[in-house]
């Protein structure tokens, strides 16, 4: 389908016939509709202007994808500025197409290839295609040519119905029945040629309906040297409209926006004048002016200032003959200011500086900005409109921050106090004047009062005048359960500005009793708070919260007891639980405290429960006993770990012999049981004797790895040396035992 299509347009046929010719190989409209824009995509940047057919419909002006134009925007968005109107043929979003879908215009002129549907209706229905020959005429069955070359669809529609009515017989006249409506079905292409300065020159075949605004974009309008304000449209050699883009721009004003014609020419001429505004305008950019135009005229295209422009002188630097030329343009010189070509203006903005301004901080009640002008321009006259002094406000001194002449600022003080009272001379207030006035509170440490201990809610308060210590115990929400009412301890700052008398106390210590309603001892009722005080309540001594033990395992009452005094032990908390179930098994028991284990021996405590094994019960203690455990776990380096069964004559070398030996790794040295208990003991050597532990029931027989193969094993020098000693150690045992016979 895509190579049919290409084919045939590369043949030179025409939207209409290629798609005819389409249909006939079966493809649908839609599907030509959608290969026709892919195309107009993807292939048509590769066209010559003036190879460029009748793509689209013949009622469509073709829109190129047109490449982009320096300076493409209103927008300033590179180091040089944009000349103005280049972006209105760079925008993808605009298209000056034709609007092909309104009833045709009534100073339309027909010619060749224009297609005209003939509807007749009433008493006869009928209904001709005719398209307009290259002869200007049109052909209706059995009538001669009519010849429409030129005419308007209103004068040409009346003489075709002249003609008509040699087949219908008072067509179109009142009381025939018989009516006719000719109207325009298709249009033809026309040829029109852009030359100049413009961005792509050549003949371009569009829409007879197209304006000079369609044939502009269709070429990419003027080029960079091209002129926005001379576009002549010149038609059999004569100039027939000279179109100024800055109308449309502007104004929106279309009024030389007109329809073109066969065989026109759009020719755009070098502009002449050309200057560059920037800083302070709505519109920094680079604009055409005509010789008749002042710099007012320009300002205006540029949209005028911004908020912030300063508009009293305005920058000028000019080209000259042998360089440049700077001019200072006031703004009463604007409107009679001509420019000349190259002349680049610059609009500066205004100084954030302010002409009578002064100021006013601090203990007053509206501070801020204020114009130095008749009733604020002296202090006394300030902080009156400022609604006068705060209540805090410190009288004996303020300040005014002034700006000399260098720019440096200095600092004037004065008294307010005097100055509201009068005795004092009221003082004049110059141009960005900062008056502040202290508060009170601000010039003193923040004062605080403070409450620790057993008080729902410790820490620090703002402290105000004639608080009580029954205040801020209520500010503290209350006392806590195991607050001691009768020692609450207030402690005070002492202020002693004697330096020399090093052993003057620095805090003086009170002491209160309260009771829960707070109501304070009689002999210190009133007492008031002062800044800076730190009140602690104490805990009663005998309160405590419920402190509790559990016991799990083989006992009759397992569970959660609480710790009645200090004095409870391991042995109370088995005798609350019942005592012991004839499975447990008590050197089995674990005792566990802080989620840590402690080893105790537990039938050794019960047997001598005055030992010092028999430890105090704290707050979360957990003693587990377990039933009696009747077997033996070998782990760690044996040939085969394995749990076996518990037996009383049984040593140590007996079930190490039942986990197949040692392995290669086996650090034999290092062997150790662990009991059920958790309590460990470890083999011990001497030479090459060595004593195994006891082996109980539930216990653990262990056997580490070696960590490092060669860590013990001897030279030949040791070994020599070790045999020697050895043989030295016998010889001395065999005399010993011989004087001793």
């Amino acid at each position: 389908m895509k190579a049919l299509f290409l084919k045939a347009q590369a043949n030179g046929m025409s939207e209409s016939q290629i798609k005819e010719a389409m249909l006939l190989k079966g493809y649908s409209s839609a599907q030509f509709d959608t290969l026709q824009e892919r195309f107009t995509k993807k292939y048509f940047n590769n066209l010559q202007p003036n190879s460029l057919k009748e793509i689209a419909s013949t009622r469509q002006v073709i829109k190129p994808a047109i490449p982009f134009v320096k300076n493409d925007s209103f927008e300033h968005h590179s180091s040089k500025p944009a000349i103005f109107g280049a972006s209105l043929f760079t925008q993808n979003n605009l298209s000056f197409e034709p609007d092909l879908r309104i009833a045709t215009p009534k100073n339309y002129q027909l010619g060749p290839d224009d297609e005209l549907n003939i509807d007749i209706f009433g008493n006869a229905l009928d209904n001709y295609k005719v398209k307009i020959s290259p002869e200007g005429t049109i052909k209706i069955l059995n009538l001669a040519p009519i010849y429409i070359n030129g005419l308007s669809i209103e004068t040409a529609s009346e003489r075709i119905i002249k003609h008509l009515r040699q087949l219908y017989q008072g067509i179109n006249l009142p009381q025939s029945g018989v009516s006719a409506q000719i109207t325009l079905s298709n249009v033809r292409s026309i040829k029109v040629t852009l030359t100049g300065e413009v961005n792509r020159p050549g003949t371009y075949t569009i829409s007879s309906l197209a304006s000079v605004f369609n044939a502009l974009y269709l070429s990419g309008g003027p080029s960079e040297n091209g002129s926005f304000r001379n576009i002549r449209v010149i038609r059999n050699n004569k100039i027939v409209r000279i179109l100024d883009l800055y109308d449309f721009l502007l104004r929106a004003d279309q009024k030389d926006n007109i329809r073109l014609q066969d065989q026109d020419v759009i020719r755009i001429a070098d502009y002449e004048t050309r200057v560059e505004i920037l800083g302070e305008v709505k519109r920094p950019m680079i604009f055409e002016v005509k010789s008749t135009e002042n710099l007012k005229e320009i300002l205006r295209f540029a949209g005028g200032f911004t908020d912030k422009a300063y508009t009293y002188l305005i920058s000028l630097k000019r080209n000259t003959a042998t360089g440049l030329k700077l001019f200072n343009i006031t703004e009463n010189e604007v409107q009679n200011f001509i420019p000349k070509n190259g002349d680049k203006y610059s609009v500066g903005a205004i100084l954030e500086r302010y002409e009578n301004r002064v100021q006013i901080k601090g203990a007053v009640f509206r501070t801020g900005e204020y114009a130095l002008e008749t009733g604020s321009s002296t202090v006394k006259e300030l902080i009156k409109k400022a609604e006068g002094l705060k209540e805090e406000a410190f009288l004996n001194r303020a300040t005014i921050t002034r700006k000399q002449e260098n720019d440096e600022p200095i600092i004037m003080a004065f008294d307010v106090g005097k100055l509201i009272r009068s005795e004092i001379s009221d003082i004049p207030l110059q141009r960005e004047d900062i008056v502040e006035i202290s508060s009170i509170a601000s010039l003193q440490e923040k004062r605080t009062v403070s409450i620790y201990g057993e008080v729902n809610k410790t820490g620090v308060f703002d402290f105000v005048e004639g608080l009580t210590i029954e205040d801020l115990i209520l500010f503290a929400k209350g006392f806590t359960e195991g607050a001691s009412i009768t020692e609450i301890e207030l402690s005070r700052r002492i202020l002693d500005e004697d330096s020399s008398n090093i052993n003057h106390e620095q805090v003086k210590i009170f002491t209160f009793k309260i009771d829960r309603n707070l109501k304070i001892s009689s002999e210190n009722s009133g007492f008031k708070l002062q800044a800076f005080d730190r009140i602690y309540v104490r805990k009663s001594p005998n309160y405590a919260v419920q402190k509790s033990v559990r016991i799990d395992g083989e006992v009759n009452f397992s569970g959660v007891y609480t710790i009645k005094d200090k004095t409870q032990r391991i042995t109370d908390l088995i005798h609350l639980a019942g005592g012991l179930k004839k499975e447990a098994f008590p050197k089995g028991a674990k005792f566990m405290r802080d989620s840590s284990v402690l080893a105790i021996d537990l039938a050794y405590i019960l047997q001598n429960p005055n030992s010092s094994d028999n430890l105090l019960l704290l707050n979360g203690d957990f003693l587990e006993i377990p039933r009696a455990l009747e077997t033996i776990k070998l782990s760690g380096e044996f040939l085969n770990p394995v749990a076996v069964t518990f037996r009383k004559k049984l040593k140590v070398k007996d079930y190490i012999r039942q986990a197949g030996g040692f392995t290669e790794k086996a650090n034999k040295r290092k062997l150790y049981i662990k009991y059920a208990n958790g309590i460990s003991d470890k083999i011990r050597s001497f030479l090459f004797f060595h004593t195994y532990p006891k082996v109980e029931q539930g216990a653990e027989i262990i056997v580490p790895s070696q960590q490092n193969e060669n860590i013990h094993k001897l030279s030949t020098g040791e070994r020599i040396a070790l045999v020697g000693a050895i043989t030295s150690v016998s010889y001395l045992l065999v005399n010993i035992s011989n004087n001793l016979k």
